[in-house]
């Protein structure tokens, strides 16, 4: 029954994709051809859903300039929280802003990564790219397999870069997470936010080495992001009332 689920199809249409682009970068890749395929599909899926993320980045930035707003929301109402709750979400909703703006892009390439998961964990779907190769290392092995120098020298190369990336996305959102006053869940945000990045470091721990290639390379396509569309704006300053 798994080899006719939506996984298994799925499955085997991104090994089709993977292998097409593999064939069309041999010629640039050599034996590296299916790791460079995996960098390459990555992008792809990303370009796919920048649509989306740009409208996250919109959200995120209604959501700043609400700022004033808020303060005046907590202020009004510092002796009722549950009425100061309530209407904080009441002014989220009005100006299409969310709490908890650019996850959603983030929830969509789960699917992506479980396939690329299944690709190289099973063979699932897969023709010849389970014997494919980075630097000597099948990209269906995890980090506990062999435990050669080679092994640990391309693990260790991707996890290193995978935590320096996850570094810089988590002193972004602590950033972002820095909101001011006492908004209700910001200082549960400001908690949470910071270490979510870290996630992907133990998850690449458990992981074959394709799915770890699509970790990084979707990681580092994040922060590029967050350099080019999440540049911090000069706040305006506001008018001080003199009455």
């Amino acid at each position: 029954m798994l080899a006719f689920s939506p996984v298994h199809d799925a499955a085997a249409a991104a090994g089709s994709v993977v292998g097409w682009l593999a064939e069309l970068l041999t010629p640039l890749a050599g034996g590296a051809a299916t790791a460079a395929a995996i960098v390459a599909f990555t992008i792809v899926v990303r370009l796919l859903i920048s649509p989306l993320t740009v409208a996250q980045v919109r959200a995120e930035r209604r959501r700043a300039a609400l700022a004033p707003q808020l303060r005046q929301l907590q202020q009004r109402y510092a002796g009722d929280p549950a009425t100061l709750q309530s209407e904080v979400f009441a002014l989220y909703r009005r100006a299409g802003a969310s709490p908890v703006a650019g996850c959603l892009p983030a929830l969509l390439q789960a699917p992506f990564f479980l396939v690329m998961y299944r690709l190289f964990g099973t063979g699932d779907g897969a023709v010849g790219l389970l014997d494919a190769r980075l630097a000597g290392v099948p990209l269906g092995w995890h980090l506990g397999d062999g435990l050669s120098p080679s092994v640990l020298l391309v693990f260790g190369v991707l996890l290193a870069t995978l935590a320096g990336l996850a570094t810089v996305l988590s002193r972004r959102a602590a950033a972002s997470a820095a909101v001011p006053g006492d908004q209700p869940g910001a200082a549960l945000l400001a908690r949470v936010l910071p270490l979510l990045p870290y996630g992907t470091v133990l998850l690449a721990l458990v992981v074959p080495l394709a799915a770890v290639l699509y970790l990084v390379t979707t990681t580092g396509w994040t922060v590029a992001e967050h350099v080019l569309l999440r540049r911090p704006r000069p706040e305006p300053v506001e008018a001080i009332d003199e009455r």
